[in-house]
């Protein structure tokens, strides 16, 4: 009763929600180094929220399994243009960009398997950990000469800390680190911000975590309240009210190739996904 009263007032709220446009395009991370946090639902549904709500949103995939191209239904065969070719190639990422069928604001530079051996390439390659940020530079000059500025950009990275991690913290501005509320998730999330800080003092001095958001959260465990607790008492400027539920319809919709705002509109993962995107958007710019 509680999560449909929930749902009902989280309805009523985003009906008439205006989503601000920032002042300049802002570059977010999606990154956790423990897998099957929700990372790549994350990236996927917070695009499609802000998309939806009238922002022009690039979601860039750089984890080879291609997961994030798949569920924006997305072409990322071995034979199409991806971020293999950006990153090793030097290719344009103007010529690897696809607007998704989700929504005609959001764009995507897909990931294909090749990209499993762009770790390697790189390793010997001259400013190797600032391929994405030269890219993503390029891409948005070039959009912001011809008038199509973009508002979002939103970084997939593969769950691990390799050179194509390396190069997603290297290019965004930003961090947003989705946590799953377990007790585990804590543990990841101290060695997660101790590489941060390394990349920090090393490589992006401009880096910040600015959102954290806790998935998979099932309130009626006493677990996922003391963590949720715990995560919000050290960080409680980074951490979203919203919480995103643990839900079947998020699961389902990548097999389909959707989101599950496109999947499941009225569900309450796609409530939530889009009640933390439209708080993202309203928070103070670090």
């Amino acid at each position: 009763m509680r999560d449909l009263t929930r749902d009902h007032q989280r309805r009523r709220e985003l009906e008439n929600a205006v989503f601000e446009a920032p002042a300049s395009t802002r570059v977010l991370t999606v990154a956790n180094q423990k897998g099957g946090v929700g990372k790549t639902s994350t990236a996927v549904n917070l695009a499609v929220a802000l998309a939806q709500g009238g922002l022009q949103v690039l979601v860039v995939d750089v984890d080879p399994q291609g997961n994030a191209s798949t569920a924006l239904g997305i072409d990322h065969h071995a034979d199409v243009p991806s971020m293999y070719e950006v990153l090793v190639e030097s290719l344009p990422m103007a010529e690897v960009v696809q607007t998704s069928p989700e929504s005609e604001n959001l764009l995507c530079a897909p990931a294909t398997i090749d990209l499993s051996g762009a770790e390697i390439e790189l390793v010997s390659m001259v400013a190797r950990e600032n391929r994405l940020r030269g890219a993503i530079r390029d891409l948005l000059a070039e959009r912001e000469k011809a008038g199509a500025r973009l508002d979002y950009v939103i970084i997939d990275c593969p769950p691990s800390l390799g050179l194509l991690t390396v190069n997603a913290l290297v290019a965004a501005r930003e961090v947003l680190i989705p946590i799953q509320a377990e007790y585990y998730a804590l543990e990841g999330l101290t060695l997660l911000l101790k590489n941060i800080e390394l990349m920090r003092q090393h490589l992006n001095p401009d880096l910040v975590v600015s959102t954290i958001l806790l998935t998979m959260y099932d309130a009626r465990t006493r677990l996922a309240a003391q963590v949720a607790e715990d995560v919000r008492a050290h960080f409680p400027e980074q951490t979203l009210e919203v919480t995103i539920p643990r839900s079947v319809r998020i699961s389902e919709a990548p097999s389909y190739g959707q989101s599950v705002l496109t999947y499941d509109a009225n569900s309450s993962g796609a409530l939530a996904y889009r009640a933390a995107a439209l708080e993202l958007t309203r928070r103070p710019v670090p």
